[in-house]
């Protein structure tokens, strides 16, 4: 007999906050999967075990917490490099309304972005993330949020620098997509845990579903478009006032600061995390370190040259470390039947200037 679901209001795609939920008996998860997928089959395995209510394994939905970074782990990150930074290097080199306004050290970062995706120089400089972060902050200080949010999706709705039918904005790795759908339906509540900034990150999401207290990332201090220099403890905004970003970077949302605005922001321990980088392995150590549920974690490894823009070398860097660390390796290579999308090709990357 099939289980009703008495909801009268629409929920969307992915991410929403409860669910009638089902065995998924007859849905045809993972399409875009080769099925020989050790990792795929760990994942479901492991998702059955645990909302069966009669094993010894069992988690409640309350705490059914998915974790998933996202660059390079369900959205692409080789074109040539991390979306915000390319949107950083055309905000500081190409927009004609902030170029000219530009500090030097913003203006320098923005530079060191457009010399690495054009080969100039093998990789970046140690620590880049960092210098990054703040002059991102800066670059976009005085934004409002709806401004800097409508910034982004006009950004991404150009074409993906190294891919041929694909914008950024529709840069999505498909098969962990249908990873997002598998466990909506089996009640898990994913969360995005991200390095890139926050805003950015909700901009890019909001088409699948994802709901923006579901992510997070970066930070810069935000304030009141009237607040000026007075601190928000002793400001009362008006009704008439709206948020602005400012220059203050608050976290770069990376390592162990992933755990930090984890259990801040979620209160619990995961019990799956998905990522694809160094930058997630504190993430999934603490997953893994769940002393109350059985857990897993999985790592994603950018092995495909054909259909994407891998680095063969680092990548078998990275596939060795993963499997000291005991980590579940899906490989874009062997695992997905397609990346971005059966109509999209790689393509030479290519630059207007």
């Amino acid at each position: 007999m099939k289980r009703i679901c008495l909801v009268t209001f629409v929920v969307p795609m992915l991410f929403s906050l409860s669910s009638c939920g089902n065995d998924g008996t007859n849905r045809n998860y993972f399409s875009l999967w080769d099925k020989e997928c050790s990792a795929l089959a760990t994942l479901q395995e492991f998702v059955k075990d645990v909302t069966n209510i009669n094993s010894e394994h069992f988690i409640p939905v309350e705490d059914r917490i998915a974790t998933f970074d996202m660059d390079g782990t369900f959205i692409g990150e080789l074109y040539p490099t991390y979306f915000e930074y390319n949107l950083l290097e055309y905000r500081v080199l190409e927009d004609e309304s902030y170029k000219d306004k530009a500090p030097e050290d913003v203006r320098s970062a923005a530079q060191t972005i457009r010399d690495y995706s054009r080969g100039v120089i093998s990789k970046f400089p140690d620590h880049f993330d960092m210098i990054h972060a703040n002059a991102a902050a800066e670059a976009y200080s005085g934004m409002s949020l709806a401004d800097f949010d409508k910034y982004v999706k006009d950004y991404a709705k150009k074409d993906a620098n190294g891919f041929s039918n694909m914008t950024y904005a529709q840069s999505f790795y498909k098969p962990m997509l249908e990873v997002f759908d598998y466990l909506k339906d089996y009640q898990f509540t994913s969360y995005v845990v991200s390095g890139s900034d926050r805003y950015i990150c909700r901009a890019l999401t909001e088409s699948l579903g994802i709901q923006p207290n579901r992510v997070i990332g970066m930070d810069v201090k935000l304030k009141s478009s009237k607040q000026g220099d007075k601190d928000g403890v002793d400001y009362t905004m008006g009704s008439d006032e709206y948020l602005i970003r400012t220059n203050e970077l608050i976290i770069k949302n990376l390592k162990t600061n992933k755990v930090k605005q984890i259990s801040q922001e979620i209160g619990k321990v995961p019990v799956l995390s998905f990522g694809n980088s160094s930058g997630d392995s504190a993430m999934h150590n603490y997953c893994k370190g769940n002393d109350k549920y059985r857990s897993e974690v999985f790592m994603l490894i950018a092995d495909d040259d054909v259909r994407d823009h891998a680095n063969l070398e680092e990548t078998a860097k990275r596939k060795a470390t993963w499997e000291e660390n005991k980590y579940n390796i899906i490989s874009m290579k062997n695992d997905f039947k397609t990346i971005y999308g059966f109509d999209v090709e790689k393509t030479e990357f290519h630059f207007d200037d």
